[in-house]
């Protein structure tokens, strides 16, 4: 194998289907430097989504500068627990899945490597539905259709490309996610350039300011859109480099490379949201699609071009990091199975939500924030447990339930658990008539109840984040050593 490595150049590596899945990469394939995170990450997250959370932000009741400090603290805060994360990657070379069992212990870590399935899929047809809309939004206003064959073939196209490079795998991914980062960098100058002149600033500037309840709670919520929504396969593409690379570099380059472009969207966003409270009605319904309003005629082909790349950049480490994560739970079946029963159900999910589904920003909100609290109990938990190592993972016991890291390690698990159990009774999402029954613990501790002032702040998601590091690290440092210890 790894001769076939060696001859074979760097576009048949990009065509052939990648073999590894779980396992530890091993020293002959770990290549790079830590600069080169910068382009998966920057290419996963430069979507134009990221203009429309401007909108979901000041949905919040709040002022324009209110959510640009939510905005720059929940990217920047939420990327940098994913840059944390990745340091895993570098020191074991397997998937974040299979280096959670070091916490969870082999079979323990079932529960995370579920929910992260579940995220990764509800994200990459997230993905999808947007892409799909976006593009029968578009073709509706040049009147070349928009209607069910519009939306059917788009989910054909969108579908076929993110299955393709999820199947095939990293190297394809790299390629495509370089093209993916000029194409839609260039693109999205332009569309800043051409709607710039419907901003108000007066407007703007004149929206109220609300409550710090309202705050916190766009600020929680950006965290689970932007970071949180990641951090579960944030070592999956740092196991590629070598072990003795940057602690630093690493953590630095998928910081700034999943949070600079948005940033920049996202400030744009609130700039363009909040001139017009119609654009902002609309987003909710479409939120990309609803962009392509202010736009000339003949921009918007390129529009559609660069909004389906960047959301079919973010769909693709999507559909990579959620095939690892089924495979973690114990599908017995190559990863580019795994990555096809993962497309099938990303398409099936679209055609729901694009075909019978209801308001996307209700359900979305909904997605997010009930998928946040456990990702967030795990992220404290992983966390935690990454920075009680001193040394690099035992490759072969991640694998051996019979090994230093045990069968099922309770006290994560049930820190997990019950962080999530408590976090889901502080958050509420009234949008979404599956999810009323949250909220349970606000009235019982003095909150206001689920009318109450602090209903919508979400302290779920902060408190299962905190939860899970701190007993994690007080009660699980000593497991740790033990570990370490062993020959």
């Amino acid at each position: 194998m790894a001769d076939q490595l060696e001859v074979r150049g760097p576009e048949s590596r990009a065509l052939a289907v990648e073999s590894n899945g779980l396992n530890v990469i091993a020293d002959e394939e770990r290549k790079g430097r830590p600069s080169q995170l910068f382009w998966p990450w920057f290419g996963a997250n430069v979507s134009v989504l990221g203009l429309s959370y401007g909108a979901f932000a000041l949905g919040f009741g709040i002022s324009f500068w209110q959510a640009l400090v939510a905005g720059v603290v929940g990217i920047v805060f939420s990327f940098l627990l994913c840059g944390l994360v990745s340091l895993a990657g570098k020191r074991g070379s397997a998937p974040t899945m299979a280096l959670s069992r070091a916490a969870f212990g082999v079979r323990g870590n079932k529960l995370p490597s579920l929910v992260s399935w579940l995220l990764t899929v509800g994200w990459e047809t997230v993905l999808t539905i947007l892409a799909t809309l976006a593009t029968a939004t578009v073709f509706e206003r040049l009147g070349w259709g928009g209607g069910t064959v519009t939306k059917v073939v788009a989910l054909i196209v969108v579908g076929v490309l993110i299955v393709a490079c999820g199947v095939l795998g990293f190297d394809l991914i790299m390629r495509a996610q370089t093209v993916i980062t000029v194409v839609t960098g260039v693109l999205t100058v332009v569309y800043i350039v051409l709607v710039a002149d419907q901003i108000s600033w007066s407007t703007v500037s004149g929206l109220p300011s609300g409550s710090s309840q309202q705050l916190i709670g766009a600020l929680v919520f950006l965290m689970t859109g932007f970071g949180l929504g990641w951090v579960n396969l944030a070592a999956d593409y740092s196991r590629y480099l070598p072990r003795n690379s940057s602690g630093v570099g690493v953590v630095g380059w998928t910081t700034f490379g999943a949070s600079i472009a948005p940033l920049i969207l996202f400030g744009f966003g609130l700039l363009l949201a909040g001139s017009s409270t119609d654009l902002s009605e609309a987003i909710a319904a479409d939120p990309i699609g609803a962009l392509a309003e202010a736009l000339p005629t003949w921009f918007l082909v390129p529009f559609v071009i660069v909004a389906v790349l960047g959301l079919v950049g973010g769909a693709v480490l999507d559909i990579y990091s959620s095939g690892l994560a089924l495979l973690s739970v114990g599908l017995p079946a190559p990863r580019y199975v795994a990555a096809l029963i993962d497309g099938v159900v990303m398409i099936a999910g679209t055609v729901y939500v694009v075909f019978y589904g209801d308001e996307f920003l209700g359900e979305f909100q909904g997605f997010l924030i009930t998928l946040g609290v456990p990702v967030a109990a795990w992220c404290g938990i992983m966390l935690a447990d990454i920075a009680s190592r001193r040394r690099d993972y035992a490759d072969a016991d991640l694998f051996d339930r019979h090994g230093r890291y045990g069968d099922v390690r309770w006290l994560p698990v049930l820190t997990m658990i019950v962080a999530t159990g408590i976090g889901w009774g502080l958050v509420t999402n009234s949008l979404a008539s599956w999810l009323t029954w949250q909220g349970y613990l606000l009235e019982p501790f003095g909150l206001g109840g689920k009318e109450g002032d602090w209903a919508f702040a979400n302290l779920g998601v902060l408190f299962a984040l905190v939860a899970g590091f701190v007993v994690q690290l007080a009660g699980g440092t000593s497991a740790v050593r033990k570990q370490e210890r062993m020959a």
